[in-house]
């Protein structure tokens, strides 16, 4: 059984999702046995438009798995996944063309999303030139004027792509998802492997862009303090299911499951950690 919503909000919410369930065959012990594994079960969370939900939990605990369900990269084996009014769980890949552009996905990965040979133009043109939107000349003004809105100079369009620092990249991949006007982007472990000067810049980088293009944040991490930042609220998931789902300040203050408790006892760790290598007690 699912976990109630956080409170109501105003907004209707933009994804729905009930009873999410995905699993997976993998080869048991011997070579003719076959094992199933349920990466996620009966899991349910909405996010209301303009607003951020943040998916949060330990390695292998399946958050990547709804991911991957939400953005119909795979396709779930039960429940619903909802986009406004259209329910999009078991549509085919034809059928899901029209709500491709409507829901982009941000890799932990920036450089193994992006075709090392491409120049920063062609990676944010990409999508658009498989979507056929616009002419050669529209779609290069385009790439510049994201670039610029991540806050890349648009003088380095021609850049290849792999001579950006990693921070860069992220950006360029942020500027490529915005490049169809979506209004859900999934990040999944967007943050990963930056350092926390530039994961400061991107967060804020998030939240202006959030604010100016009314966008809707599905947010995959393991780091409470980092999803604090960023989330209206916050869905706990602990082997496959929500263990604890609420508002940002309920969830922190209020941890109720074990694997909540587990993730704020490492976030503290690891900042006690950070302030000694820094010289700070506490």
């Amino acid at each position: 059984m699912g976990i109630d919503a956080p409170g109501t909000h105003a907004e209707p919410p933009l994804l729905r999702v009930r009873g999410l369930t995905k699993r997976y065959t993998r080869r048991g012990s011997g070579w003719r046995n076959r094992v199933e594994v349920i990466a996620v079960q009966d899991v349910d969370f909405e996010i209301p438009a303009g607003k951020t939900l943040a998916l949060v939990g330990s390695s292998g605990s399946g958050k990547s798995t709804v991911a991957r369900c939400v953005t119909r990269l795979e396709k779930p084996d039960a429940g619903e996944i909802w986009l406004g009014e259209s329910q999009i769980s078991q549509l085919s890949n034809r059928e899901l063309l029209p709500f491709r552009t409507q829901v982009q996905m941000i890799f932990q990965d920036a450089v193994t999303s992006m075709n090392p040979r491409f120049s920063a133009a062609q990676v944010i043109e990409e999508p658009l030139l498989i979507q056929s939107r616009g002419s050669n000349s529209e779609r290069r003004t385009i790439a510049q004027e994201y670039m610029e809105k991540v806050g890349l100079s648009p003088d380095s369009v021609d850049r290849q792509a792999m001579e950006f620092s990693g921070g860069q990249r992220q950006r360029l991949a942020i500027a490529r998802a915005l490049a169809l006007q979506p209004k859900l982007l999934v990040l999944d472990e967007a943050f990963s492997g930056l350092d926390l000067s530039t994961e400061a810049q991107i967060c804020n980088l998030l939240l202006d862009l959030q604010a100016s293009h009314s966008l809707t944040y599905l947010f995959i991490s393991h780091d409470l303090p980092l999803v604090a930042r960023l989330a209206d609220s916050i869905a706990v998931i602990s082997a496959g299911r929500i263990a604890d789902y609420g508002f940002t300040q309920q969830v922190i203050t209020s941890a109720d499951h074990a694997e909540t408790k587990a993730l704020l006892a490492s976030a503290h760790a690891f900042q006690q950690n950070y302030a000694r290598m820094l010289g700070h007690s506490g």
